[in-house]
């Protein structure tokens, strides 16, 4: 399939259901809590994306202005955030995308956020944007799962969704990664287009005269957290990390892994661990 039209797709991203349940329950309640409602919504990929689509919508005339989940917030009502979530819970029966184990991908998804959130802070980028670049980072990933499943099916039998090897091995199969489908969508909801650009450049973010540092911090939170998910040694940890984005940004291995603020030990997919 080509680029554009996988683009041209129409599809559901799936929400974490228990995400959604807990985000309706507070809705309910009399005076619902507005920090709650940001903490769910900033551990699910599909929730987040759904509303800074919505955010940056021509409705708000703030169209390419909003990059996270709190300024999203801080524009609408929560009228238009609890019919959002109505319209997720409505369509949460679609739960199953063909090779990827769903609760892997959430976690994983919010442990990228929180690395590239802290990686941030120490190049003094924009933490926000860090954390809403690093939990979408691979939407691209399920859209290419979704949008040509019988493709990606006999590269995923090769190398795993969330290997490291994973966007050099698309690109050479199909000649585009999950980052620029990820960027694509990015573009066509009018996310802001530095977030966009980090998207779309975090594969090789400083390669081609191309300099994004938000798409270097990304680079370096997926490697660290595509590495625990691969448990690697110490040795293929030091074989395999990006130097040369590292250097670009002032960063050493033992500074990455420095600033990793994820306990490994306890993963709950769906629970907020802001």
């Amino acid at each position: 399939m080509e680029l554009n039209a996988l683009l041209a797709s129409q599809f559901v991203l799936p929400s974490i259901p228990k995400v959604l349940a807990l985000l309706l329950s507070e809705f309910d309640q009399d005076e619902p809590d507005l920090k709650k409602i940001t903490q769910l919504i900033s551990t699910d990929p599909a929730l987040t994306t759904r509303l800074l689509q919505l955010a940056n919508s021509g409705f708000f005339k703030l169209s390419g202005k909003i990059s996270s989940v709190s300024e999203a917030l801080a524009i609408l009502g929560l009228g238009h955030v609890r019919t959002m979530a109505a319209a997720a819970a409505s369509g949460a029966s679609f739960k199953a995308v063909p090779g990827i184990n769903l609760q892997q991908f959430w976690a994983y998804s919010l442990n990228v956020a929180k690395l590239a959130r802290s990686l941030a802070g120490v190049v003094r980028q924009n933490q926000q944007a860090a954390f809403t670049g690093g939990l979408i980072h691979a939407v691209g990933e399920l859209a290419m799962h979704m949008g040509m499943p019988d493709e990606v099916a006999a590269l995923d039998r090769d190398v795993p969704p969330l290997d490291l090897r994973r966007a050099k091995a698309e690109t050479k199969a199909f000649g585009f990664c999950y980052a620029q489908v990820g960027a694509g969508f990015a573009r066509q909801w009018h996310i802001p287009q530095p977030l966009v650009d980090a998207l779309e450049h975090q594969y090789a973010p400083f390669e081609n005269n191309v300099y994004e540092p938000l798409a270097g911090v990304i680079h370096l939170a997926t490697w660290r957290a595509r590495a625990k998910e691969a448990e690697l040694s110490d040795k293929a940890l030091a074989v395999t990390f990006p130097g040369p984005v590292g250097e670009v940004l002032g960063l050493d291995i033992d500074m990455v892994l420095q600033q990793d603020p994820i306990d490994w030990s306890v993963q709950t997919p769906g629970r907020p661990l802001l």
